[in-house]
């Protein structure tokens, strides 16, 4: 595996089009002359991918898909595959975000199947798992992200790089977050979930923290033991704030 430094993410969601990849080109000039200590990606929206690819070559920020079908092409009108984005020129792919599971119904099983197609792809999978507020009030964040990373985490993972990314539910867009007291608790549930699954080769990949970061949190949570990186949404789609987390990291 490759990960030696954090890993920072922005997760576009269903937000962008032709006039907002100048955001993309205002990152890559902030970056200029400044090699960046972390690795960087975006993850627009597929329609964006290749336009992505073009105004970021030749810089630190690679390029990523939101999610793929399980399979590698057929009649599955309006899904975009692992090899689709790979074309286009992703390096990386989130699956099995907690807007994924709840609002498709996506289980552990379905994201297994998604991580093995981006494996084949030539894609790095970012695992998402979270919990629910609900969960997070009955003390249940520990039992249902291992139980997550359990199901979610096919075998041939081990000798690939790949990340885990922990979001709470409760705190996507919502401005709340959790403390780092409970960040450290869950990020190392995580990776004992993470070894026990895949052995020990598990313990070199990244768990991203998502779920409001910011620019003024973003520097005490990437602090926080066990914490390889970010996971960004809101503050991804605008260069200042994004470069801002970028430099805390």
């Amino acid at each position: 595996m490759k990960q030696s430094v954090k890993l920072i993410v922005g997760n576009w969601k269903m937000h962008g089009v032709s006039a907002d990849v100048s955001e993309a080109l205002a990152l890559k000039e902030g970056l200029a002359g400044a090699p960046p200590s972390c690795r960087i990606a975006l993850c627009p929206p597929a329609t964006l991918t290749d336009r992505l690819r073009r105004v970021l070559a030749d810089s630190a920020v690679e390029v990523g898909g939101q999610d793929c079908h399980e399979k590698a092409s057929g009649a599955f009108t309006g899904s975009v595959s692992a090899d689709m984005l790979a074309d286009a020129g992703a390096t990386l792919v989130i699956l099995g975000h907690s807007e994924r599971r709840a609002a498709f119904g996506e289980t552990d099983a379905d994201v297994a199947a998604k991580v093995e197609a981006a494996m084949a792809a030539g894609l790095e999978p970012i695992v998402c798992v979270g919990e629910t507020l609900e969960q997070h009030e009955a003390g249940q964040a520990v039992a249902v992200v291992s139980a997550q990373i359990a199901g979610s985490l096919p075998d041939g993972l081990s000798e690939r790089d790949f990340a885990v990314a922990y979001e709470p539910v409760w705190a996507i867009g919502t401005g709340l977050t959790p403390t780092l007291e409970q960040i450290a608790e869950v990020h190392a549930a995580i990776r004992t979930a993470m070894i026990q699954r895949l052995g020990e080769p598990a313990r070199r990949a990244p768990i991203l923290y998502g779920g409001s970061v910011k620019p003024d949190n973003a520097a005490e949570i990437l602090a926080v033991p066990e914490v390889g990186g970010a996971l960004v949404g809101g503050a991804s789609l605008k260069a200042d704030d994004f470069l801002k987390i970028v430099h805390a990291a």
